[in-house]
């Protein structure tokens, strides 16, 4: 800064550089949307396959680990790949994956293409969720809270979205209605295309120029830090593990014990997936303001009670419930993934990769397992098994304090 000659193209930039991280912000979460919303419909449309393939739930939970544990294995390594080597047109060359897989979804002829159109979609997923949480962490002013709900609302958002459009656009035509949903896809690769620029152009200026992260947790020893991330991650596995019964096998349930129609439940599957939207949106903000610890103890543990009533409720009350469990489970998120990357800085890919790798892996598994005790005995009693996993969340009482006194007062 003492360099004259510097001056001149630093202090004009000052003011609209804001804007552009904004922008730049505002891209990767509506890229998310996107994303998310086309990776969504592969669970929108069991009921379709399940009929026109004859699957079983046990093959449905196959085809949801396929997705998720090709994503989960695959998204650390992408991470800290990126981490030691920037690479600025990973998110446009994943989303290209994604688009390929679902053109495949659309007119895959057996379950084995399915199969094969799910992986390729997951890693679409493993590229995109690293790499864009990198950007919104390099977009956030310091606000990592907040740019980290703010990018995770436009996923949840398209997830939302993704099972109402399954239900005025793909359940009319069929699979091959699928194919519609190209546009959307091909629209994310143009914008992260330019993300990708700007990430070339200004990475080396904002690494030599960005102040130091603010981090807390320095007087913690390395096995407190390594049992701090294994209650983070056990927190998810409840968390995800839970969320597993209700995005794969929420429609099977209503359709099962209500009677309701297809339609019907993918409606009630989008009140559930808005409610996970808006949670996520409030809880990073919440946890840059009060402490992100405590919001994992309300949005974990906090949806104890509602869970259990949940498997005895009438229809009215199951959507009223899933309404409250999805909000208020979904803000965990962008606390765990913000207090896990102020125990390791500097590992932002590393650390986003593992845990978005995680949670797809604890919902493929949960998908697979879940599926299986479906099949031998009922959806009900699947829901009747879960309600107890969010008193995992009592493990919060063991992490520590990483935020200023003051969030703790």
């Amino acid at each position: 800064m003492g360099h004259t000659s510097t001056l001149p193209t630093l202090a004009p930039p000052a003011q609209p550089q804001s804007g552009t991280l904004l922008r730049v912000l505002a891209a990767a979460s509506f890229c998310h949307l996107l994303n998310d919303m086309v990776q969504s419909l592969l669970p929108s449309i069991y009921p379709i396959l399940k009929s026109s393939f004859h699957l079983n739930f046990t093959q449905i939970g196959i085809l949801t680990l396929t997705f998720q544990i090709t994503a989960s294995l695959l998204q650390p390594v992408i991470g800290h790949l990126g981490d030691r080597t920037p690479r600025p047109f990973a998110l446009p060359i994943g989303m290209t994956f994604t688009l390929a897989g679902l053109l495949l979804l659309a007119v895959a002829p057996t379950f084995g293409w399915l199969i094969f159109a799910a992986s390729l979609v997951g890693i679409g997923s493993a590229i995109f969720h690293p790499e864009s949480s990198r950007i919104a962490r390099m977009a956030s002013g310091g606000r990592h809270g907040f740019a980290q709900s703010f990018f995770q609302v436009g996923g949840n958002a398209g997830s939302a979205i993704g099972p109402l459009l399954a239900a005025f656009i793909v359940l009319p035509r069929g699979q091959i209605g699928m194919a519609w949903f190209a546009i959307p896809a091909l629209l994310a690769i143009c914008i992260l295309i330019w993300v990708g620029r700007w990430y070339r152009i200004t990475h080396t200026n904002a690494a030599a120029n960005k102040p130091p992260e603010t981090t807390h947790h320095t007087h913690l020893s390395r096995g407190k830090i390594i049992g701090a991330i294994a209650v983070l991650i056990a927190l998810i596995f409840s968390k995800y593990f839970y969320l597993a019964s209700l995005t794969s096998y929420y429609t099977f349930y209503l359709i099962n014990r209500f009677q309701v129609s297809v339609r019907t439940s993918q409606e009630l599957l989008f009140l559930f997936l808005a409610a996970v939207a808006a949670g996520t949106l409030i809880g990073g903000p919440v946890g840059d303001r009060y402490g992100r610890k405590y919001v994992i103890w309300v949005s974990i543990l906090g949806v104890l009670p509602f869970t259990l009533i949940l498997p005895h409720a009438n229809l009215l009350w199951t959507a009223i419930l899933t309404v409250i469990i999805g909000f208020v489970l979904a803000s965990a998120f962008s606390a765990i993934l913000v207090y896990a990357q102020e125990l390791v800085p500097g590992r932002v890919g590393m650390i986003s990769g593992l845990f978005f790798g995680f949670a797809f892996g604890m919902g493929g598994i949960g998908a697979a397992v879940l599926g299986k005790v479906a099949d031998a005995t009922s959806i009900t009693h699947v829901y009747q098994l879960c309600a107890y996993l969010p008193a995992i969340g009592l493990l919060t009482w063991l992490l520590p304090n990483l935020e200023p006194a003051r969030k703790r007062q």
